[in-house]
């Protein structure tokens, strides 16, 4: 990898200026495109050299005309009837969506492009692999459905395209992305896209790409400008119950809360739906029509509350949310921009409030000093914050003898259950050996 290419800072050209075929300038002009954005102004040079490159830029940059365009370049001066371009997205909408700039800015070429997704069926797709598609934009699940059937043929690949690298990890992609890339031809160019780039994806690169190119646009990302930030420092084992006491608020009318896993999530879920609130929830083992069900509910208000994990903080683009509430504070302080940037969108106003349990608040510090700023800390007026006390019976392997008529017996410790398979810890607890008679 060279993180240290230094990134071009010059004045964009407009795209007549860029060495593309004339039949794409066509493509580009009928868009209504006349100059690159930053991302397709430093991306598209180095990826018509063929060299691999990482492109660190936020979604609605224009990063999928910057790898669209490179590979319709590379496949117009090459044979046709073969996969020769595959391109790797988390959700099937940017599946759908890189598949219509495709089919827009090619219109001219002749090349075809098929998308593959779940939450549709196999036959149309199935078709298209085995029709002589030349681009391949897939989920990653869906696509190793195909291949297990034998429906793909990857030997002609020449460019792989990882799209929102980031959100793949979100989504627990990333086992299903390397058994695809094993499968292509080492000889290939391979540009991966994310918005951040977590340890995670920092390996998969080193893994999979060669000597990349790395171009970075923009700052790094900043709090949505609107959020009003406040931390609620509170028990663990209280959250739920001070979730449920923030929700009297009427004023709370669209509020996402995040958890950091999807055992929470699920639990979280429960205990509102015990609540009589009306929740859903979505995470990555959730269905892609659960999921898009969940989120089409939450976007027309029909549910107040949607749980969720990291894997919507930048998936989910719904105007009105009231509230984000981190009910776990996040590891990266990069997921907190995410997540808090769901609100204050089109220019209103929204609240972030974080619960702060004593085990996260070094996490919640280096949140602070990455917004360089000291967020306000409250708490509810008349929410009892003391943790309940055990329960009093915790079961015959924890509860010990008891004194007659009191508390366990102070000088009490239990033991191990020993060498003998046996709830005795030894061979003085044992009982005594009855002979037989």
């Amino acid at each position: 990898m060279n993180p240290d290419d230094p990134a071009d800072t010059s004045q964009a050209p407009t795209f007549d200026e860029l060495s593309l075929h004339p039949t794409l300038k066509k493509g580009i002009r009928e868009m209504g495109y006349e100059t690159p954005t930053p991302i397709q102004h430093q991306a598209i040079p180095t990826a018509l050299t063929g060299r691999d490159i990482i492109g660190s830029a936020q979604t609605g940059t224009g990063k999928t005309a910057a790898f669209l365009l490179p590979i319709l370049e590379r496949l117009m001066a090459g044979p046709r009837g073969h996969i020769r371009a595959l391109i790797l997205t988390p959700t099937r909408e940017l599946a759908a969506q890189a598949e219509t700039f495709l089919k827009t800015l090619g219109r001219h070429t002749g090349i075809r492009g098929t998308a593959v997704y779940g939450g549709v069926g196999m036959g149309e797709q199935v078709r298209g692999l085995r029709g002589g598609s030349e681009v391949i934009v897939a989920t990653p699940g869906r696509l190793l459905d195909h291949m297990s059937r034998g429906y793909v043929d990857f030997s002609h690949v020449e460019v792989a395209v990882l799209d929102e690298g980031d959100r793949m990890l979100d989504m627990g992609f990333l086992p299903d992305v390397r058994r695809i890339l094993q499968e292509l031809p080492r000889n290939r160019q391979t540009m991966l896209f994310s918005a951040t780039m977590p340890p995670e994806i920092v390996r998969l690169a080193q893994e999979f790409l060669h000597e990349p190119k790395t171009v970075q646009v923009g700052p790094k990302a900043a709090a949505a400008v609107g959020v009003s930030h406040l931390a609620l420092p509170v028990p663990a084992i209280r959250k739920s119950a001070l979730l449920r006491e923030l929700l009297n608020d009427e004023m709370m009318t669209s509020v996402l809360v995040f958890t950091r896993t999807k055992h929470r999530a699920d639990r979280l879920f429960h205990d509102l739906e015990r609540a009589h609130v009306n929740a859903s929830v979505i995470h990555g083992d959730r269905s892609q029509g659960q999921r898009t069900h969940a989120l089409e509910a939450f976007r027309t208000g029909r549910i107040r509350v949607l749980v969720a994990t990291d894997l919507a903080s930048r998936g989910i683009d719904v105007e009105g949310v009231s509230h984000v509430v981190n009910y776990d504070v996040p590891h990266e302080s990069d997921a907190y921009i995410h997540r808090v940037g769901r609100t204050a969108r089109a220019e209103r106003r929204g609240d972030a409030y974080t619960f702060v349990s004593p085990e996260e608040e070094d996490d919640f510090h280096r949140i602070e000093q990455r917004l360089g700023l000291a967020i306000s800390r409250s708490t509810i007026p008349g929410f009892d914050y003391s943790a309940p006390p055990p329960p009093r019976d915790l079961g015959i392997a924890a509860r010990g003898r008891r004194a007659p008529g009191g508390p366990l017996s102070p000088s009490y410790r239990p033991r191990n259950r020993g060498d003998h398979g046996s709830r005795y810890g030894g061979s003085r607890d044992r009982p005594p050996r009855r002979r037989p008679r």
